[in-house]
């Protein structure tokens, strides 16, 4: 039985709330971005609108396998030939059906002669417990932690445990909490997985928003024997490129996993629609749009620091755009921000799994989306400095 998704929790809390009637409802809780994406895309759809006429390739079209193959070597300096255009590469409608779909390739009916598990990072993107639940596995939660660096201790997981092991979902930069893994924190992942015989799936949508140097990526962990095996990573044009709407992204890694995916999306996938190769071939293709966003987002961190620093645990995280603020109790948080300030967020308890004692790491927090432009974000973190 899956529960609840989180947006429809918090509408569950607040919706029933009035918001004060003087003040401009913001709303925090979703990462969507509201920067502008460039005007080309619309350009390029429009061009290419005839093509909606036509069945899109499964695959991809060429153009769009080499861009995704151009821009993986360019980012993460992979050695020549280790990922082939036509080879390890898949397009998806976005990453989300993908990490959901992903578990039915990698999760079988038995591990070790028990449920398999699947293990994932407390807090987590949703859909990772969903795909666990929905394949028959045990979705187990390792806590991410200020006190570990909000990167969780998967080998640290009692034997029996990683012997059930058939899949890891993991997140860097991270959702909610920012931490990027380091390349020999992914590097002993891969090992990991290798020494345990489950697919290790990372989810890299976050990797082009940063503060610092630029997130290293799973690929790279493979660079050393060029061995992708059991080794998948997901991207997305949603928050690189701010098309949230476009529905682009891309799988990248083992061969066979790939190989595998696109025969289940033949079955029962969504095609991305022929315009929209092309408009997402070109935004791979252009790195000038992604550098202008990440200093957007690089002055709002600005701001809040300036704002919010000394308070609610501030920190400024060192990809992606939440923050994770500790306000001693999220619901009680959220509501009073709802009605008080007219600002929605998102209680972080509604992104995480209580333990095995009961406690629940997201209850002291919330989770706030700096996706608006500066003069509303620089109004709504006043309005939370001021409301908590």
């Amino acid at each position: 039985m899956l529960p609840d998704y989180p947006f429809e929790r918090v509408r569950g809390l607040l919706d029933h709330l009035p918001a004060p009637g003087n003040l401009e409802p913001v709303a925090l809780s979703l990462g969507e971005p509201q920067h502008p994406y460039p005007d080309f895309v619309g350009e390029i759809l429009h061009a290419n609108r005839h093509l909606y006429g036509k069945y899109p390739p499964v695959a991809g079209t060429p153009d769009f396998r080499r861009a995704v193959a151009d821009w993986l070597n360019r980012r993460y300096d992979l050695p020549d030939g280790m990922v082939r255009a036509d080879d390890h590469i898949a397009p998806c409608a976005g990453t989300r059906e993908a990490l959901f779909r992903t578990a039915f390739l990698a999760v079988p009916p038995k591990k070790a002669g028990k449920q398999p598990v699947v293990l994932m990072p407390n807090p987590f993107y949703q859909c990772y417990a969903g795909a666990a639940v929905a394949a028959g596995a045990e979705p187990i939660f390792v806590n991410t932690l200020a006190e570990n660096g909000f990167l969780p201790d998967f080998a640290g997981l009692d034997e029996g445990i990683l012997a059930r092991t058939a899949l890891v979902y993991f997140c860097t930069p991270g959702n909610p909490q920012g931490a990027v893994a380091d390349l020999a924190y992914l590097e002993a992942l891969v090992a990991l997985s290798r020494q345990y015989d489950f697919t290790l799936v990372v989810d890299e949508c976050y990797a082009e928003i940063y503060n610092g140097d630029p997130p290293p990526g799973t690929l790279q962990a493979c660079a050393g024997d060029g061995d992708l095996s059991g080794v998948l990573v997901f991207h997305s044009l949603s928050k690189r490129s701010n098309v949230a709407g476009l529905r682009s992204g891309f799988v990248a890694g083992d061969g066979e996993l790939i190989t595998l995916f696109r025969r289940l999306s033949e079955y029962g996938g969504s095609p991305t629609p022929l315009p929209v190769f092309a408009a997402a071939t070109a935004l791979w293709q252009d790195e000038e749009h992604v550098v202008a966003n990440r200093a957007l987002y690089r002055e709002k961190f600005d701001l809040a620091e300036r704002i919010l620093s000394n308070r609610f645990g501030f920190y400024r995280p060192d990809g992606g755009f939440f923050l994770w603020l500790d306000v001693g109790n999220g619901e009680a948080a959220t509501r009073e921000l709802w009605t008080q300030a007219a600002i929605r967020v998102l209680p972080g308890s509604y992104l995480t799994a209580e333990d095995g004692i009961g406690d629940n790491p997201g209850d002291r927090y919330i989770r706030v989306a700096m996706v608006h432009d500066y003069a509303v974000m620089e109004d709504a973190l006043a309005r939370i400095a001021q409301t908590l």
